[in-house]
Formats: structure tokens, C-alpha cells, sequence
């Protein structure tokens, strides 16, 4: 036995056998970042009356925000459950990549990552930084209209969409403040995490006192700021017809005749903007399941992060309707007029009727957090489907590589870092033009009918009893669902923003997906590696 030689270990595709990366996410944190990815910020900023989305309801008639939020909740519960699930049985770095590549394959599990998820988060990250820029100037804007603040400097910022005014400082200031969450997750991960958790937690409180102030002023407090009377003289609303007093802005809804004043065709009209921030947004958590202290934060953060996240969406939208009245909240959606103006948002109202300078401006630093938690959230998100693809040599083995002296994917996070500075660029100086590539979330929705296909199939190959029913049930739902909501971007391309920029986004990602699965393929093969093996067995931890 003297010439015997040691066993030696299996030689395997991956790049290494772990990750790297340190269980750094605490249930809280697990929790911030689903409520950072539903967005509720960039919501609240856009449906609530901003300039950019007052042009998107054609037909206001019948439409109660309360109900469809209860609506579009309803609806994306067959995907809390598939993400449920499917994290706990698959709990590693890139959450659903690794359950569409091992029930897909390589090819078709990477592809379709690649496009739905991946790319359309670049596109996403840079709206939502220019969106940061729009909460910075809306804060200087509305301190400037209501409490006489000095604005000339921030309502440079405040211009959307963009104008060419404004583009070198759109684009400096937003820049700016992604380099600093790129340079924040590369030096101190676990600080990156506790950023997201602190935005996140600061944005909810001031939501909560946002709530409190309007309900606290109550009717008479929102008519004298719309009627810019009194306290909140100078106000900005520059109503249809030129008028600025509340009746006329109440006197333009038109309601439905229909029972309750409630016209459902218009509530589901509206599906794809409460889908493109919020609902089917539970894939952050996941994404970092490897990374999670304790079971607790495995099972429960998506559960907890879409009720709290439900919860806080439909009471805003109660809150102004119950101050406000619904006519007049519905006749500021539908208000061609507040196009290129402050375009009165939920916290642009909540800080005209607080009538205190300093309640004001912590309303405004939780608008601003709030938009700032999107940013944050995303850098660590995108960074761990890169690092997932790169481990199984689907992209470059070098994306991959984690710093032992920080712990962070400091490759992966470099390239976020350029490719969306140049996205955050060319939308700050051609947003009329490019603005077609956010519509590219339609590759999301049709990314979630495949999540929901994979749910199935590992039912059915891998579950029994019960569990075998439930998530198989659920993944044909969500298939209808977001099957449902693909139709209506479809459907509405006006409405949702699909121009021939959408299309050749989303069909060049595509495309380059399949190149870079087929190409890396090729590459490796030619050394003796078949990486298909990889998509057989569940990645390293």
C-alpha cells in the first residue's frame, strides 16, 4: 500500500467551492431590502400626482387607488408563495437564477436571468436615481413654495422629465450619489446592508408621519394648501384652465355612474404601474438567502416585507383620499397642467399641509431616503446575480471574485458601477428619447411567468403531499397573473411606456443572453469543461 496515492478531490466547473461572502443579513435587513426592491418610494412619487405620471391615467372614472392596491395585493400572492417556497429549498447567492437554471438548464435558466431580472435592473437603477434627483429638488422646491425657502438651486434638480437645463446636474448629483453606494457595498458589505435597513426603517417612520399630518390637518388644512391661502400661500398647483383653487381641480373628476363610484376595468388598467414598482417585487431577499443569519430570516422576510409593504401603500393612498376627497386626489392624477411643474406628490402634499418648517423637512429627508433605499438595495441585489452567474461560468469567472480583505463582489460591483453610470447619463441628457427603456420591465413580467413554470416543475419532480399542491398551484397562477399583466404593457403601450427603444432593449438582451451562455459554452468546452453539469447540482454557499 506504500505506492498508493491520496484520494483525490472531485474536480468540479464551479469557480470555487463557497462564494466568499459572510452572513452579514439580519431579519430586519432581510426585510428592508424586500421593502426597498417593492419600491414604494418611487411609487408614491410618480402615481401620487407627479409631473411624470399625471399623464398616464386617460380615464380616471371610477378608479380608487385603495382598491386597486387591495387588488394588485391579491393578485401577487401566488407570488409570495412561489418566492416563499422556492428560497428555502434553493437558498443561495442569486435566489431565482438558481431555481430557473437547475429546473431549466443552463441555457435557458441563464437566459432567461440574464434578461428578465439582470438587465432590467440596470434600466431601473438609473430611473430610480434620476427619481432621487426629482425627491432632492421636490424638497427644495416645496420648502421654497410653502415656507419661503431659498430654491434657485434646487429646482434645477427638480425638472421632470428631465430638461436639458438640468441634465449636468441631474446627472452629477445622481452620479454622485451611486458612486458612494457602490464605494459603501465595496469597503464595508456589511455597513451596505445596515444602509438599506436605515433608509428603509427612516422612510417608513416618516410615511407614518406623513399619515399623521395630513390626517391631522384634516380637509380644511389640504383645501387652504391647494387654494394657496393662508399658511400655504405660494403653493403650486397650477390647475386646468389656469385655475389653482381646489373645486376647480375637484370639479374635473367625472365619476362612473357605476355602483360605489367604482369602475374595475380602469382599476386594472392601472395594474402595470402598481406592478412595475411594488407587488412582484420579493426577489431582493432571496437573492441573499446565503448571507442570512438564522432560519427565521429565510422563512419569513417575504411574507413580513409584502404585508408591511401592502400595508403602507394602500394607507397612503387612503390617507390622501380621506383628506383630500376622492375627486380631487382622481382630478390631480388626471391634471395634463402639472406637467413640468411640482406636480404635488404624496410627500410634496404632506409638507405643504404640516405648516412647520422642521415636520416639513423630515417628511422631505424620508421622500429622499426613500428613493436613496431603491439605490441601495439594488447595487447589493445586482452584485449577487452576477456573482451567482459568474460561479457557475455562465459570465466571466473574474465577476466572481470576492475581496478577502473586505468580503465584498468588488468586480461585479465595478461593472454596475460603469454600465449604469452611462445609463444614469444618457437618461439625464436624452430622457424624451430613451425613456422606452424602462418599459423594458415588461421583460420582468414575462421573467415571472417562467419563475412561476420552475415552481412547477421542481413541484413536481422534488415535492409530495401537500407542499407538492400548494406550490404547483401557485406557479400556474403566476403564470396567469403575470401572464395577465404582460398583456396589458402589451396592450396600452402608451400607458406603460413601450416605444421601439423597449423593444430592441428587451430583445437585445435577450439575444445577448443566449451569445453569452452559447459563447461561454464553446470557451470551456475547448478546455475540456462542460459547464452544463454546473445547472445539475445547487452552487456553493
Amino acid at each position: 500500500m506504500g505506492d498508493s496515492q491520496p484520494d483525490e478531490k472531485k474536480p468540479t466547473v464551479f469557480v470555487r467551492e463557497s462564494t466568499g461572502l459572510v452572513r452579514n443579513v439580519s431579519f430586519l435587513d432581510s426585510i428592508a431590502l424586500n421593502f426597498s426592491n417593492m419600491s414604494v418610494g418611487p411609487l408614491l412619487t410618480t402615481i401620487a400626482g407627479s409631473s411624470a405620471a399625471t399623464l398616464l391615467f386617460v380615464n380616471v372614472a371610477g378608479l380608487n387607488l385603495v382598491v386597486a392596491s387591495m387588488i394588485a395585493f391579491g393578485l401577487s400572492i401566488p407570488q409570495i408563495v412561489v418566492y416563499t417556497m422556492m428560497s428555502r429549498r434553493y437558498p443561495r447567492a442569486g435566489g431565482d437564477y438558481v431555481w430557473l437554471s437547475r429546473n431549466f438548464g443552463g441555457f435557458a435558466g441563464s437566459t432567461l436571468s440574464f434578461w428578465g431580472y439582470t438587465m432590467e435592473t440596470l434600466a431601473f437603477i438609473a430611473l430610480v436615481v434620476i427619481l432621487l434627483d426629482y425627491a432632492i429638488g421636490g424638497v427644495g422646491a416645496e420648502m421654497g413654495f410653502a415656507y419661503g425657502f431659498p430654491t434657485t438651486s434646487w429646482t434645477t434638480l427638480f425638472n421632470f422629465p428631465v430638461t436639458a437645463g438640468g441634465s449636468f446636474w441631474q446627472f452629477a448629483v445622481g452620479a454622485l450619489a451611486f458612486t458612494l453606494v457602490i464605494a459603501l457595498n465595496i469597503l464595508k458589505p456589511k455597513a451596505g446592508y445596515k444602509f438599506v435597513t436605515v433608509l428603509a426603517v427612516f422612510g417608513a417612520v416618516t410615511l407614518v408621519i406623513a399619515m399623521a399630518v395630513l390626517l391631522a390637518g384634516g380637509h380644511s388644512a389640504l383645501v387652504n394648501y391647494a387654494n394657496g391661502t393662508g399658511p400655504y400661500a405660494g403653493s403650486n398647483n397650477i390647475a386646468m384652465n389656469g385655475t389653482n383653487s381646489y373645486n376647480a381641480v375637484a370639479s374635473t373628476y367625472q365619476p362612473s355612474g357605476s355602483p360605489f363610484d367604482l369602475n374595475f376595468g380602469n382599476m386594472l388598467y392601472i395594474m402595470p404601474v402598481l406592478f412595475a414598482f411594488v407587488y412582484p417585487w420579493l426577489n431582493a431577499g432571496p437573492a441573499v438567502a446565503s448571507e442570512m443569519k438564522g432560519s427565521r430570516a429565510l422563512k419569513w422576510n417575504v411574507p413580513a416585507s409584502a404585508i408591511i409593504t401592502f400595508i403602507f401603500a394602500t394607507s397612503t393612498f387612503a390617507v390622501l383620499y380621506y383628506v383630500g376627497g376622492l375627486p380631487y386626489i382622481n382630478g390631480l392624477f388626471h391634471d395634463y397642467a402639472y406637467q413640468s411643474t411640482i406636480g404635488p406628490s404624496f410627500f410634496s402634499i404632506a409638507m405643504g399641509v404640516a405648516n412647520n418648517p422642521w415636520v416639513a423637512w423630515v417628511i422631505g429627508l424620508g421622500w429622499v431616503a426613500l428613493q436613496f433605499a431603491v439605490i441601495a438595495y439594488a447595487v447589493i441585489i445586482f452584485s449577487r446575480y452576477l456573482l451567482a452567474q459568474s460561479l457557475d461560468r455562465f459570465l466571466p469567472s473574474r465577476l466572481s471574485y470576492v475581496s478577502p480583505r473586505f468580503g465584498s463582489p468588488v468586480v461585479a460591483m465595478l461593472i454596475d458601477w460603469v454600465i449604469t453610470i452611462a445609463l444614469i447619463g444618457v437618461t439625464a441628457y436624452y430622457y424624451g428619447t430613451i425613456f422606452g427603456i424602462f418599459g423594458a420591465i415588461i421583460s420582468s413580467m414575462i421573467y415571472f411567468m417562467f419563475v412561476g413554470l420552475a415552481a412547477i416543475v421542481h413541484a413536481i419532480r422534488k415535492e409530495s403531499g401537500s407542499s407538492k399542491g400548494l406550490l404547483s398551484l401557485a406557479g400556474f397562477l403566476n403564470i396567469l397573473v403575470f401572464g395577465y399583466v404582460a398583456y396589458l404593457f402589451l396592450a396600452n403601450p402608451g400607458f406603460t411606456g413601450l416605444n421601439n427603444v423597449t423593444y430592441a432593449y428587451s430583445i437585445g438582451t435577450l439575444v445577448a443572453g443566449a451569445l453569452i451562455y452559447l459563447a461561454s459554452s464553446w470557451y470551456h468546452k475547448k478546455r475540456g469543461m462542460d459547464i452544463s453539469i454546473n445547472y445539475k447540482e445547487l452552487p456553493p454557499e
